[in-house]
């Protein structure tokens, strides 16, 4: 297989299932568990929005003009709690309207230990198996972007917000009662939520007592002691037995690369015991 690669598709059983993307081509991965693979960087790299010819990337995948015109690549995307849309200084204000004023949820998930973090609800449970949670737990709905990075700011200030990438490759992690550790954050984040519902309303804020855990299983032979990664600008090639899949990484006897870091890259891809 041949083409320019985005994010692997997946999709929530037990393990997870894994499509590796070329262009339009779909390749199913999990079958080729503890079979050699092959990714080899042919040199080329495309934006993955205007498909233009570039040579570095920006923000996984964008040419640098893309970069700092779409509302998509803006800082409040990775930033929430600083979107600017109500100040009129929206780069797509069409495209924020479709995208950030629209239903999100914050939610707690277990990947390298605890974290906090939103999503739309188009992305569940794709945002957690994106980011190797083995457990997440939706806590809280509210209707825009805006207000769920609000909420994640705050939440932030006793739990992470990131994800240890190398803990999670290595499978370390523990254990968590997810359903406790949301009604300690909530309980102790009570002044803020007040004020947020003050804010926008009494319907901006809506806990989600009901909702259930869910728990997501990796297709993984054996993780790794020690995490090496590939870099294809450095290395045109990764190769080895593909050992286990999790989050956006394949995971190689030989090291581990992201699959999303290298959105873009032309990729010759070769794969099973041929």
């Amino acid at each position: 297989m041949l083409g320019n690669l985005t994010k692997m598709k997946v999709n929530l059983a037990q393990p997870v299932k894994y499509q590796l993307c070329l262009n339009t081509e779909r390749l199913d991965l999990n079958p080729l568990l503890g079979q050699p693979v092959k990714l080899v960087h042919t040199g080329k790299i495309a934006c993955v929005q205007c498909a233009s010819p570039i040579k570095k990337t920006f923000n996984q995948g964008y040419c640098y003009r893309c970069f700092i015109t779409l509302a998509q690549c803006d800082s409040c995307i990775m930033r929430p709690e600083t979107c600017h849309y109500h100040e009129g200084t929206c780069r797509e204000p069409e495209w924020g309207e479709t995208f950030c004023m629209q239903s999100h949820y914050v939610y707690l998930a277990n990947s390298s230990g605890i974290k906090v973090g939103i999503t739309r609800a188009t992305q569940i449970p794709v945002r957690w198996i994106d980011q190797g949670a083995v457990q997440a737990l939706p806590i809280l709905e509210v209707p825009s972007r805006f207000i769920s990075g609000l909420i994640e700011s705050a939440i932030a200030r006793h739990v992470s917000d990131r994800t240890h990438w190398q803990k999670m490759l290595k499978n370390q992690t523990s254990p968590i009662d997810l359903k406790a550790r949301r009604d300690e954050l909530l309980d102790i984040c009570k002044a803020e939520l007040s004020q947020i519902t003050r804010r926008f309303g009494s319907e901006s804020c809506q806990i989600l007592t009901e909702a259930s855990e869910v728990a997501i299983h990796y297709p993984v032979l054996e993780y790794p002691v020690k995490v090496k990664s590939f870099n294809l600008d450095k290395q045109s090639e990764a190769a080895g037995t593909l050992l286990g899949i999790k989050g956006q990484y394949l995971l190689l006897d030989t090291g581990v690369i992201n699959i999303r870091k290298f959105s873009g890259y032309e990729i010759e891809f070769v794969g099973g015991l041929e």
